[in-house]
């Protein structure tokens, strides 16, 4: 007489709660490097922007009488649009727009940007002119819409960190200054 034995194969309580805790300490591990990799993906796009505007923003120069654009010169804070208006267009050496210029045919300079940049760390487009350089993770002299910094006098442009007062420091990305909330 042959005796069966009923055994259920199958993972018992214990087994399935020592899954589930190593699950949550490997989450609690990886999840915080995800959110780490988003402001990281927005500074490097930052420093990419940055390094554009300071290329288009020379080669405006170059072709304009080693002037700046009128949106760009001056001091205080401008808004995006109007910072940003001759460099989405072209214009002739006049800083005249196809628009403006007595023959349109002249303005065979840019456009240099497709569109105002935006700081993706504090998503603002206006820009602070000033006629000094400013610090790395200093004070920007900008107001709330500042997304970039710069001095009319050298054309050097900087951009501003997540609180558009403060200049965002591109030497070190990892400095708290560039990503510590307006008060």
């Amino acid at each position: 007489m042959k005796v069966y034995q009923n055994r259920n194969r199958g993972f018992t309580l214990v087994e399935i709660l020592i899954v589930v805790i190593i699950l949550g300490i490997l989450a609690a591990i990886v999840i915080p490097q995800f959110t780490n990799a988003s402001q990281d993906a927005r500074k490097s796009s930052l420093t990419s922007q940055l390094q554009t505007i300071r290329s288009q923003v020379e080669l405006y120069k170059l072709q304009h009488r080693d002037e700046l654009p009128t949106g760009l010169s001056g001091t205080g804070d401008v808004v995006g649009s109007t910072a940003w208006a001759e460099m989405t267009v072209k214009t002739n050496q006049d800083h005249e727009d196809e628009a403006t210029a007595t023959d349109p045919a002249t303005c065979t300079f840019g456009p240099y940007l497709q569109a105002g940049p935006i700081n993706p760390l504090n998503g603002q487009s206006g820009v602070f002119i000033t006629t000094s350089d400013v610090t790395l993770a200093g004070a920007s002299g900008g107001g709330a819409t500042a997304g970039w910094v710069l001095n009319s006098s050298n054309g050097k442009a900087w951009a501003t960190a997540t609180d558009p007062g403060v200049v965002y420091n591109e030497a070190d990305p990892g400095d708290a200054a560039n990503t510590t909330p307006a008060p």
